[in-house]
């Protein structure tokens, strides 16, 4: 089996070509990343590229058709990542997370790939009163980062992609350890924060809801919908990806990380206007199609390897907020030493 993966060289890419070796030893993988966040390692012994067969440097804006041919599986995890990166170049966030998403689908779909897996966000859901959000009711994208997530995922399901099955896995925040950790997501920022200054600040005042899934159980559901049948689910598939447990407010996850660093002092702004990005989220429909591929790692699992790698990086960073782990801080250092151009492409000469 062939696997391309577009954006390998970011958080998950690691954590998945790892989890996809060892669940399948003869898998072939191509990764396609534009380079970004290359650099940002977290004590890796070894280059996680080296597990591919082959890595290609270039822009999903620019994807070349021919790196399909022989492909059976795209999983699509390249995008302008979160909503900072998404507020602040927002055209672009458009262009790379929402139509370069089509152009590759409908060009996999020409070339005979069988699966398509596309990464997209429970934060579609956005402020949502009242029950766990389950698929079928409203989105309320709030972001730009949002919004280009619920579009790809409309485009998709209204075109003639053939035989290829598509599967939107719209998961939930991100956590855990990886080779390219992201210290700009609330749980690992909180275990951060925990490790330097021995305190959690909490900028709002702690009640939104926000479902967590570990990266590595990301990598297992991702390794389901790269060969899902369309008789499971069907030929187009949206789906939350997690677990009913992992629904929790911000005040529980900075609450949790401070038993398991003892001495955190925890300070929740309780006068913070209020964050319009709270939503829980019914999993059970990808309970009820993926038995066999839902997450494992409890939120103190997660919070333990956090620190397992922190200590192996022997990180000391009181200013981590601004460091090449926080991914807006890194492309803005890009743009600032000539690097890149406020389109987020590469100058020639860099």
């Amino acid at each position: 089996m062939h696997v391309l993966i577009t954006g390998n060289m970011g958080y998950v890419g690691p954590v998945l070509v790892r989890f996809l070796k060892k669940a399948m030893p003869g898998m072939k993988i191509t990764g396609y990343d534009a380079g970004f966040f290359g650099h940002s390692l977290t004590g890796a012994e070894n280059l996680p590229e080296s597990l591919l067969e082959r890595q290609v440097f270039g822009d999903v804006r620019d994807f070349p058709a021919e790196l399909l041919e022989g492909v059976d599986a795209v999983v699509h995890l390249a995008a302008v990542s979160n909503d900072p990166m998404g507020n602040r170049f927002e055209k672009v966030t458009e262009e790379i997370n929402q139509d370069s998403s089509v152009r590759i689908a409908c060009m996999a779909a020409e070339a005979g790939v069988k699966n398509f897996v596309f990464a997209s966000s429970c934060s579609m859901y956005g402020f949502a009163e009242g029950g766990a959000r389950k698929e079928t009711d409203a989105t309320n994208p709030l972001t730009a980062y949002a919004r280009s997530k619920i579009g790809t995922e409309e485009r998709l399901k209204q075109l003639d992609l053939g035989d290829m099955v598509v599967t939107s896995l719209r998961f939930a925040t991100a956590c855990g350890a990886s080779d390219r950790i992201r210290l700009d997501l609330v749980l690992n920022d909180f275990v951060a924060c925990a490790l330097t200054a021995g305190e959690i600040t909490v900028l709002s005042d702690g009640t939104p809801w926000r479902p967590l899934i570990d990266v590595e159980d990301m990598a297992r559901a991702i390794f389901w919908a790269v060969t899902r049948p369309a008789e499971n689910g069907g030929a187009f598939l949206a789906v939350n990806a997690g677990s009913d447990r992992n629904n929790y407010q911000v005040r529980d996850l900075a609450e949790a990380v401070a038993r398991k660093v003892p001495g955190t002092e925890i300070s929740i702004n309780t006068n913070a206007p209020a964050d319009n990005r709270s939503y829980r989220v019914d999993f059970s429909l990808f309970q009820s199609l993926a038995p066999d591929h839902l997450p494992q790692l409890s939120i103190d699992q997660s919070i333990e390897r956090l620190l397992e790698t922190f200590e192996r990086m022997k990180f000391n960073e009181p200013d981590f907020r601004n460091s090449q782990y926080v991914r807006l801080k890194t492309l803005e250092r890009h743009i600032a030493d000539g690097k890149l151009d406020p389109e987020l492409r590469w100058h020639s000469a860099a």
